[in-house]
């Protein structure tokens, strides 16, 4: 495994299983810094389990996790995790601000009540996603992708310098996919990182940086020019996936294109 300085986040040899059916077998790979990364790959893959799995919220049977070079114990406050939204009881009776300020609670004792500042930093978060104006709005009252968006803010709100998403992008309007790559440009502004379980071949290049390519075990890691290699993928998807031929298609023609232009 390449070395990467001052790594966000190091993975070695992570296994995981489920009901005693192995997920995921000796994982490992490092991220570089203040990039967006999408995990890929398809349904039951692991790619979710991954992200649990380096959280703590799922067992592992095997493998080392470290953030900034410390176990997640040390660098808590500066990871924050996004699920998702499908996992939430949205029937629960809390409205936006609290929601949100749950990203505040890490920095307080359990006594405290959040201040006036960190009120202040919830509501530049909920600005950044454009929701501040649904601060007093029953979070059941919400759209999907409105719900999605507070859930990100609760994330901003935290301050962290690593952020970790599942399928933010999943099931989500036009208006709520714009906002969110609009966050994903602010923080990468801020050398904030982002890892990200993504679904969507068609997007993937477009919108990340660095590709993770995952299907219970890992297949790729790198720069997404590098990674999204019609091999890569076959290995990954396995020819299951229809975009498949029209992601090859396109990988082919932006190579000869860049052939025509060196020439």
């Amino acid at each position: 495994m390449k070395t990467i300085q001052n790594s966000p986040l190091i993975v070695s040899q992570l296994s995981m299983r489920y009901h005693y059916k192995p997920v995921l077998t000796d994982v490992s790979f490092q991220i570089p810094e203040g990039k967006t990364i999408a995990v890929v790959g398809p349904n039951g893959a692991g790619k979710s389990t991954l992200l649990k799995g380096i959280m703590g919220l799922e067992p592992t049977m095997s493998g080392e996790v470290q953030f900034f070079g410390q176990p997640l114990e040390q660098k808590r406050l500066a990871v924050a995790y996004v699920p998702q939204r499908e996992e939430s009881d949205w029937d629960f009776p809390i409205n936006v601000m609290d929601v949100v300020l749950m990203g505040r609670h890490g920095q307080l004792k359990f006594w405290q009540r959040p201040s006036a500042q960190d009120v202040l930093i919830a509501e530049q978060a909920l600005e950044q996603v454009s929701m501040l104006d649904f601060k007093d709005r029953q979070i059941n009252q919400l759209s999907g992708g409105q719900q999605q968006r507070v859930f990100l803010a609760r994330a901003l709100a935290q301050k962290a310098s690593l952020y970790l998403m599942d399928e933010p992008f999943s099931g989500v309007d036009v208006t709520t996919e714009k906002a969110i790559i609009e966050l994903f440009r602010s923080l990468k502004a801020e050398n904030k990182t982002i890892v990200c379980v993504h679904h969507d071949l068609n997007t993937v290049g477009e919108y990340f940086d660095w590709v993770i390519l995952v299907n219970a075990r890992l297949i790729a890691a790198g720069p997404a020019n590098e990674v999204l290699t019609p091999e890569n993928l076959n290995k990954t998807y396995g020819g299951r996936l229809s975009l498949l031929n029209e992601m090859t298609e396109k990988l082919y023609r932006s190579n000869i294109d860049r052939v025509h232009d060196d020439g």
